[in-house]
């Protein structure tokens, strides 16, 4: 039988590391938070009272045993000067697929018998009023994932406005998971809103699985400005319940130069820092190497480098 992983996360991170582990042989489920609010996610979240869809229709194609045609199709963005400009047409699908089902997960699920996954794939919530709430350093509000990302100042904290409630088929997973991996990502928009309600702290508590993450190769501004390695860990546990991440996952592979001064002039983002000696102290197992890749002028992580490490953990255990 295969080992149970699930995946905490959203965004592109979690995509491109779902599109290595499909590789192995392993149970994946990817739990996607569900609270975007930009572009044709935040439209159709406003018409349709639905929760965020945008980055669960790219777990959907990163997992997708289809033709790449069709997860060209999924993430085809509408060009037009009509009502549907911007609007993706995996995210419209998603929209028709949850209402003639009735829910949002019933609709994802139909969804991924069409595309064959290597997995599964759980929203967060159903709901479509989680509103995710960030206090700054300056002790100001701002209200909505996108404006969040938007805001250039520091992070002090982040919550969700109402009480969320979390699927059952999530809490589910968690708890018979044998591995739970906090994935690549915006650590307070995409993987945090994951750990901010308290069933989901309860079921990694109860769960015999070892909470392992995978590092970010370069900080993000307002977010993690001047992080190294182990700040990510600190920042991450001090959201998780009573168990910590055990095991972290960091690149210790060069970075050009070249690519490094790219970074930071254009986006304001620089390598992060892999600090070993911290991470020691912390009593952490370490998995680092050259995890790093450069894909059309950007760099990313090399997915199937990093899914044999985590592949090759979970057959030690």
């Amino acid at each position: 039988m295969n080992k149970k992983v699930v995946i905490l996360g959203g965004g592109t991170g979690m995509s491109m590391l779902l599109r290595g582990l499909k590789q192995f042989p392993l149970d994946i489920t990817a739990v996607v938070s569900v609270c975007d609010d930009g572009k044709s996610t935040g439209k159709i979240r406003s018409e349709f009272n639905v929760p965020a869809l945008g980055d669960i229709r790219r777990v959907l194609a990163a997992l997708s045993e289809t033709e790449p045609l069709f997860e060209k199709m999924l993430n085809y963005r509408f060009c037009t000067g009509g009502d549907f400009n911007g609007h993706t047409v995996g995210n419209l699908l998603l929209v028709a697929m949850s209402e003639i089902t009735g829910s949002v997960s019933d609709g994802v699920e139909s969804l991924g018998k069409v595309l064959n996954l290597k997995g599964k794939v759980l929203p967060l919530t159903e709901e479509s009023n989680n509103t995710l709430v960030a206090e700054m350093s300056d002790g100001e509000f701002v209200y909505g994932e996108h404006n969040i990302t938007e805001d250039a100042r520091t992070i002090k904290r982040v919550y969700f406005k109402d009480k969320t409630e979390v699927t059952k088929e999530t809490l589910r997973a968690i708890k018979e998971a044998d591995l739970i991996v906090l994935s690549m990502g915006s650590l307070y928009t995409s993987i945090i809103p994951n750990l901010i309600c308290d069933e989901v702290k309860t079921a990694i508590d109860q769960s015999k699985a070892e909470v392992m993450y995978v590092c970010n190769i370069v900080t993000q501004p307002g977010e993690t400005d001047g992080f190294k390695v182990s700040d990510h860990v600190k920042t991450l546990n001090e959201y998780l319940g009573n168990k910590k991440i055990s095991v972290v996952i960091a690149n210790s592979g060069p970075i050009s130069k070249h690519m490094a001064l790219k970074y930071a002039t254009t986006e304001q983002k620089d390598p992060v820092v892999f600090d070993k000696t911290n991470l020691k102290n912390m009593n952490l197992k370490i998995i680092n190497g050259d995890f790093v890749t450069v894909d059309d002028g950007t760099l990313k992580h090399d997915a199937i480098k990093l899914s044999l490490q985590i592949f090759s953990y979970l057959l030690m255990r």
